[in-house]
């Protein structure tokens, strides 16, 4: 299987905005000629059909929606990944590779291994940096990952054809690759995405669980839907890559109430000029970041 050449057959298990964009993107390049979805939802599978995400559609990893993949794409919650590999374990082809897109990395990797130890040369764990608040085959989207980031965890055993494969197709898709431990990658993304997504959930919260707060949200307009977008996303994803991810987490929360202590002092001293500091400082941050997009 040399890494440019078009895949007979992928197997995606878990139909939604992940996965689903990059079929669909990888369908119209015809670097894939048939897509299998498997989805406890069979709603979605027909959702995904209609839309021809998906050329074929089951309900459970059997035989027959594994055996013939030449990649399975695993597109699940992170907490689903153990119960997964070892179902597929027994029904792969025999060259057949096994990627992920989850959020977290260590935790996939240890799946790998303990679940598929015989083909663990043919697992490689990968993240796309892309998202949205939707969720489900409806959600799925062309050109999702243009210019977006896509980060391949090694765990040392890989084969480089296979390695080599996973960054190619994310490459068709528009995705720039990049490599790294999964120790780094969870503590980098722990940083610039769990934690802004738990801070959203608590600052909805804070609003919700005022004795005022449906009238507050009566007045809520752009600052707030802006800064709150992140909280609508799905709750069964962020419950796992959460708690898979607690340690870095954490440490970045008692890391937010200094912040916030630093900024109640401010505040209770009125002192103006460390308040006008404070803020110029996280917008030079800010307008940098986005300047290097």
């Amino acid at each position: 299987m040399t890494p440019n050449a078009p895949l007979q057959h992928i197997t995606l298990i878990g139909v939604g905005l992940i996965g689903g964009s990059f079929v669909l993107d990888l369908k119209r390049l015809g670097r894939v000629q048939t897509v299998t979805g498997i989805d406890l939802d069979r709603d979605n599978l027909d959702r995904a059909l209609e839309r021809r995400v998906i050329d074929k559609a089951f309900t459970e990893i059997n035989a027959e929606s594994i055996g013939h993949a030449d990649l399975v794409l695993i597109a699940t919650p992170v907490s689903t990944l153990p119960t997964i590999c070892q179902a597929i374990a027994p029904l792969l082809a025999p060259e057949a590779y096994v990627s992920d897109v989850g959020s977290t990395k260590r935790t996939a990797i240890a799946a790998f291994r303990q679940y598929l130890p015989e083909r663990i040369s043919h697992c490689i764990a990968a993240h796309p940096i892309a998202g949205s608040d939707r969720s489900g085959a409806l959600a799925a989207q062309f050109g999702l990952y243009q210019d977006k980031k896509l980060i391949i965890t090694t765990h040392g055993q890989e084969r480089p054809e296979g390695i080599a494969l996973i960054k190619s197709l994310w490459q068709a898709v528009g995705a720039q690759t990049f490599e790294m431990s999964a120790e780094e990658h969870d503590a980098v993304f722990a940083a610039v995405s769990h934690m802004p997504h738990l801070t959203a959930f608590a600052y909805v919260h804070q609003i919700a669980d005022h004795p005022d707060g449906q009238e507050y949200l009566k007045f809520a307009a752009s600052g707030f839907r802006d800064f709150t977008r992140i909280a609508s996303s799905h709750p069964a994803i962020w419950t796992d890559i959460c708690l898979d991810n607690k340690n870095s987490l954490i440490k970045l929360i008692a890391g937010l109430h200094d912040q916030l202590s630093k900024l109640e002092r401010i505040l209770e001293q009125e002192n103006r000029d460390a308040l006008y500091r404070y803020f110029e400082e996280a917008k030079q941050t800010r307008d940098e970041w986005l300047g290097s997009q």
